[in-house]
């Protein structure tokens, strides 16, 4: 018989169809074939940087700024969701016909180019180029969530068309937003309920839970603690939760950020092993501006493999049916090989 499962960071339920569940090995597919190392017609490809906005950082070997010789580069998006205003003054809310409700479309929308090689991914990286990508995400994080009206900033990765990404060059994302979301919301008010009654932190104790369970376990290093969380969404989905309570992914030390580049490489190169490369999306949680240092919430990182489509069921219900079970793929994903 399936079980309903309840997501603890949202209260949500999720369906494990355990009937019809496929084993781990059933999602292994043939790796995809590589694009070329540069493609001339690629904005991100070295020697086309005239082809982007001016880059607002660049970790380079000498040279200018917006010219080649640089192994990571920060863009403003050119097709930004948000941008900067001339004063940015505070966003103006507006009712449209007395009852739709508006604001200015304010903020920030940044692209961080991971490497000049247009089909270097990340799992292929080197230690030092996967601690420089986390740092520099930092680095971003702490100059976005100064800016004027800003309440919460995102950051987040599409690998792959079903993945949602429209440019094969590696890089991630990083929005910085006049709103919070309301699905942070929901985070936050399910952590909020959890730290009143218990009078400690959800994730601090979801922690110490799943470590004592053992089945959902893929890594425990020594800052960073690597899960199928028990009511997984989807095949494989992956959390990576620092092991030192943080509220803000802005407030991690620069040796807690190189540790996290280094686990995401290694977990990101035993999905890559096992499936194939499959297409993923990696999404950052982390509070709000001015909710930073408070003691209810826990900055994660979350890796969701495109191995299943989002259907009419879970789009008219909000329920999520996942075919694999976390305490098989945990175990299969922790014995994999990096790359």
């Amino acid at each position: 018989m399936s079980e309903i499962r309840q997501d603890i960071s949202t209260n949500e339920w999720v369906i494990i169809a355990t009937e019809r569940a496929k084993r781990p090995h059933d999602f292994m597919k043939p790796p995809k074939q590589l694009p070329p190392e540069f493609d001339p017609k690629c904005p991100f490809c070295p020697g086309n940087e005239g082809m982007t906005p001016p880059e607002v950082l660049g970790y380079r070997q000498g040279g200018g700024a917006n010219a080649p010789g640089w192994w990571i580069r920060v863009i403003p998006n050119r097709f930004a969701a948000l941008s900067r205003r001339p004063g940015d003054g505070e966003p103006k809310r507006d009712i449209e016909g007395g009852f739709f409700r508006k604001m200015d479309g304010v903020g920030r929308h940044e692209v961080l180019l991971e490497t000049p090689k247009h089909n270097l991914y990340f799992p292929n990286f080197t230690d030092k180029q996967a601690e420089e990508v986390a740092i520099a995400l930092r680095e971003r994080y702490l100059a976005l969530h100064h800016e004027p009206n800003i309440k919460v900033v995102i950051i987040f990765k599409n690998h792959g068309e079903s993945a949602g990404t429209s440019l094969l060059h590696p890089h991630c994302q990083i929005v910085a937003t006049p709103i919070v979301p309301q699905s942070l919301r929901r985070r936050l008010a399910t952590a909020t309920r959890y730290f009143d009654d218990n009078g400690g932190c959800l994730y601090c104790d979801y922690i110490e839970a799943e470590r004592k369970a053992e089945k959902r376990v893929v890594e425990d290093s020594a800052k960073f603690f690597v899960v199928h969380p028990y009511a997984s969404r989807s095949p494989f989905e992956t959390w990576i939760l620092p092991k030192s309570h943080a509220a803000s992914f802005g407030n991690q030390d620069i040796d807690s950020t190189k540790e996290l580049g280094h686990v995401l490489k290694r977990v990101l190169g035993k999905i890559s092993t096992m499936l194939g490369n499959p297409d993923y999306n990696i999404v950052v949680h982390t509070a709000p501006v001015n909710e930073e240092n408070e003691d209810y919430f826990h900055w994660h990182l979350r890796i969701i493999p495109r191995l299943t489509m989002m259907a009419g069921f879970e789009i008219g219900s909000g329920i999520f049916i996942n075919t694999a079970l976390p305490e098989e793929t945990a175990p299969a994903l922790r014995e994999a090989k990096a790359l």
